[in-house]
């Protein structure tokens, strides 16, 4: 994956678990679930969670699968609703889509991540407050205002902007439940 640091990827998971409000065992859909380092960290942190990675990838799953077990799926129709939906650095790669194009992709996206999740859903991007100089034209940097209205007008009355943990990107999490 193309994080810069073990840490930093630590750092996303631990904003984007922000979303999980229970103490008790809770399901959740990794949604843009690369290798399965998310599970890995949950696993770490002893949170009994009843974990389903999806990933367009073949390679990323079939790897996940070999590490994890069965888990894993390539295409959304496999995955139920969880009581959570995460899904991390999925929005940043756009190639050569406009980025016009891009937000729109993103939009759609989030209605699915929102009828897979009961309870809430977090997800992360690159921010446009990134350093001018180091913006890549292959990447999509996002609003957060616009994803934090869009989100708030849409799925959830609750909704956290998460804009303050050091990274060139922020983390929105919307709780359904509340």
């Amino acid at each position: 994956m193309d994080w810069n640091s073990p840490e930093s990827q630590e750092l996303r998971f631990e904003q984007l678990l922000g979303v999980v409000r229970v103490a008790e065992p809770f399901s959740l859909n990794d949604y843009g679930c690369g290798y399965g380092a998310l599970l890995a960290h949950l696993r770490a942190k002893g949170l009994a969670v009843d974990y389903r990675g999806f990933d367009l990838s073949e390679a990323m799953v079939a790897h996940a699968r070999d590490t994890f077990g069965p888990r894993f799926v390539t295409r959304q129709n496999e995955l139920d609703p969880a009581d959570y939906t995460v899904a991390s650095g999925i929005f940043n790669v756009k190639l050569d889509a406009s980025d016009e194009d891009w937000r729109e992709y993103v939009v759609e996206t989030l209605a699915a991540i929102a009828r897979l999740s009961t309870q809430g859903f977090a997800f992360n991007m690159l921010t446009s407050y990134s350093d001018a100089d180091k913006m890549r034209d292959d990447l999509y940097y996002g609003d957060p205002a616009f994803f934090f209205d869009h989100v708030k007008r849409r799925y959830a009355r609750n909704v956290a902007l998460l804009h303050d943990y050091g990274l060139y990107e922020f983390t929105i999490i919307a709780r359904l439940d509340e």
